[in-house]
């Protein structure tokens, strides 16, 4: 290590309090899952209550990103790195992807409980890393894909494997367990396209209201054709508030991020957000079940198995 490298090491206590601060958002982000899972149960369409988490976020976003000084000159750099073609359009589609992923919310939390959805998203996520990386499509460019990295991914297919194992006779449960397996593989793009989002605005919120604009408008077409081929949803919206803080969450979780990320690193911070996400997933199953909620020896294995694989991947 030079000088110059240890005079920027972040103190050990600082590390500490942004890892804590990250697996409290990945925990924040299990809870997200639940929220959106009840919403669509209680509206008996998973599209909509989508809808509602994407456009309640992005009018929190509206407001606050153009009152602040940060989120004004992002909007301006923003604007100035599309002109130049520094950013490509496609790569402001990032949303898209977390339009996908509340949906799969929606549609699957209330049949597969939040345990067997979160592992299924870190298996797709940890897989698609790897591609992800070794195509170089993410601000840090093209990484190698090593041995360690492939086991790593394929420990997370066993995970799946053993969290959904008490369900192998159930068709439609085991349907439904791929799409949040989908939902995880898109994540790793998103992170990736919203990373250089992010570094051409210089703010982290200006890319937050791209992700949340984007995913919000195909929400909205996707649920357009989903009034048209099915109606309106039947179920009445529900009067508890708790049940529209899906879209803040998403907001607060990628505050914070943007906020420790400086003390913990990247790799760092999404290992302890991956692992919040596991845990607030297993909690919440054991402490608020559900009737779709059965988390068994299995589910525990296989959540405990996915933080490994997740480790193990990321290990240089």
């Amino acid at each position: 290590m030079t000088g110059a490298e240890a005079l920027i090491r972040p103190p050990p206590a600082r590390r500490f309090v942004g890892v804590g601060l990250a697996t409290t958002a990945g925990i924040a982000v299990a809870g997200q899952s639940r929220i959106n899972g009840e919403l669509g149960v209680r509206l008996a369409d998973g599209v909509a209550a989508a809808v509602v988490s994407f456009g309640l976020g992005l009018l929190v976003l509206l407001v606050l990103v153009p009152v602040t000084p940060g989120g004004r000159r992002g909007l301006a750099a923003l604007r100035a790195a599309l002109m130049a073609g520094t950013l490509r359009p496609w790569q402001c589609l990032g949303g898209l992807c977390g339009a996908f992923l509340v949906t799969t919310q929606g549609l699957t939390v209330g049949v597969l409980g939040v345990a067997v959805f979160t592992v299924a998203v870190v298996a797709g996520q940890s897989a698609s890393s790897l591609l992800v990386d070794r195509a170089g499509i993410g601000p840090s460019g093209r990484q190698p894909v090593t041995v360690r990295r492939l086991f790593g991914a394929g420990l997370t297919v066993l995970a799946v494997g053993l969290a959904v194992g008490d369900r192998l006779g159930d068709p439609a449960a085991l349907t439904l367990a791929v799409l949040p397996l989908l939902a995880g593989f898109a994540v790793a793009w998103q992170q990736a396209v919203n990373g250089l989002v992010a570094r051409a605005a210089g703010n982290a919120l200006t890319a937050t209201l791209v992700n949340f604009t984007v995913g919000t408008l195909a929400l909205l077409a996707v649920f357009a054709v989903d009034v048209a081929i099915r109606g309106l949803p039947t179920g009445a919206p529900p009067a508890e508030p708790w049940l529209y803080l899906g879209g803040p969450i998403g907001i607060v979780f990628i505050a914070i991020a943007a906020a420790t990320v400086e003390f913990t690193g990247v790799l760092l911070l999404g290992l302890a957000t991956i692992a919040g996400q596991v845990i607030g997933a297993v909690l919440l199953d054991v402490t608020l079940p559900t009737a779709a909620s059965r988390p068994d020896a299995t589910t525990l294995l296989g959540a405990t198995l996915a933080l490994v694989a997740v480790l193990v991947a990321a290990r240089r």
